[in-house]
């Protein structure tokens, strides 16, 4: 199974990719790599022999701060991308089940959490599923549950927000995946919106169960086989390491030029600083890796664990990459405007809710 964003968009040929060619200098990598090292070097050695602007002190004190919380989350990202890499998304896709049902919904759901993919990335291969019959539920509810849901995402946040509030998101997340599955293969039996008009799987199907149990069965542990996976996941969380580095930078900018007490009002665990958060998602042009960093600096900073759920679930509601695709592929703008008409009320409700509870 590839862990890369290059999925042809299956009308028009196109590469949908949030990550440079591979023949192409990947800049974005490049530059925000480039600025996080820096400053985590800054951080370690030039603070006990040179002074800094206060900005740039911040902004290294904040990578030093993330880098060291992270090290470990990434190291077992790098493995668990390696593994993910030698299971077929055959097995993934069959794990579907029958459309237009509140299993084949819930376990289109589940699917998702299978796929190591970004943002963008699992747009085209929610196409693909479209394509292949599944309902227009069973799509909707794998886009919304899956993109930060990967297990690489999940061990990051374990390390920034703590285990309790990652499960946490993880379980709304995946609530609010199929309702939006079922609301939407709702509107379509009332006739609101438009069926697939594909209501055959073209595939064969797997039988998941034996196919897990033969690939376990048939996996041998060798050090070049280990050397293997470490050196896939190295190479196929590209993508992570591009926008995490990314996220990364502009969370402690944030940090360096907007002054705590500013940040606490403006995205704090008010109701205006719940829609404030959803205005910058909607804004704020990120692949989900990118998103990571700066969802946790509103959780720890600004006491406001509503609103790092909201940036991290309403960037997928309102993401016009998502949004142009999904029009794409069911040729329908009504569908494409449900999207975060069905999806952008329940995170601001669950959002407002964590509010409450506070951190």
């Amino acid at each position: 199974m590839s862990k890369s964003c290059h999925h042809e968009a299956p009308s028009t040929g196109e590469q949908a990719s949030c990550h440079a060619p591979r023949n192409k200098p990947d800049y974005l990598l490049i530059i925000s790599g480039g600025i996080t090292l820096s400053c985590y070097l800054l951080a370690l050695f030039a603070g006990q022999w040179m002074s800094m602007p206060v900005w740039l002190q911040t902004m290294s004190s904040g990578v030093f701060e993330l880098v060291n919380k992270m090290w470990w989350g990434l190291l077992a990202a790098v493995v668990f991308v390696g593994l993910l890499d030698r299971v077929p998304r055959e097995i993934v896709t069959s794990a579907l089940g029958q459309g237009r049902t509140v299993k084949g919904v819930a376990r289109a759901t589940f699917a998702g959490l299978l796929l190591d993919l970004c943002s963008h990335g699992i747009l085209m291969v929610g196409t693909k599923l479209y394509e292949r019959g599944a309902s227009l539920g069973q799509v909707i509810a794998f886009l919304v549950a899956s993109p930060w849901n990967s297990l690489s995402l999940t061990i990051i946040m374990v390390t920034l927000i703590g285990l309790q509030w990652t499960l946490v998101y993880v379980a709304l997340s995946l609530l609010i995946g199929l309702l939006c599955g079922l609301i939407f293969d709702a509107l379509v039996a009332r006739g609101k919106l438009p069926d697939n008009p594909i209501q055959n799987n073209s595939g064969e199907a797997v039988a998941v169960m034996p196919a897990l149990k033969k690939l376990i069965g048939s996996a041998k542990i060798t050090p070049g086989g280990v050397g293997a996976v470490l050196w896939d996941g190295l190479k196929d969380s590209r993508m992570v390491f591009r926008w995490l580095f990314f996220g990364l930078v502009l969370a402690t900018a944030i940090r360096a030029f907007v002054p705590m007490d500013t940040y606490s009002t403006l995205f704090g665990p008010t109701t205006m600083g719940l829609l404030l958060t959803l205005l910058a998602a909607t804004i704020i042009e990120v692949c989900s890796e990118g998103s990571t960093p700066i969802a946790a600096d509103l959780v720890t900073r600004a006491g406001a664990p509503g609103n790092g759920f909201t940036f991290l679930m309403a960037g997928i509601a309102t993401d016009y990459t998502e949004i142009v695709v999904l029009r794409e592929m069911t040729k329908s703008w009504k569908i494409a405007l449900f999207l975060p008409l069905v999806c952008v009320p329940q995170v601001l409700v669950l959002g407002w809710l964590l509010n409450q509870v506070g951190v």
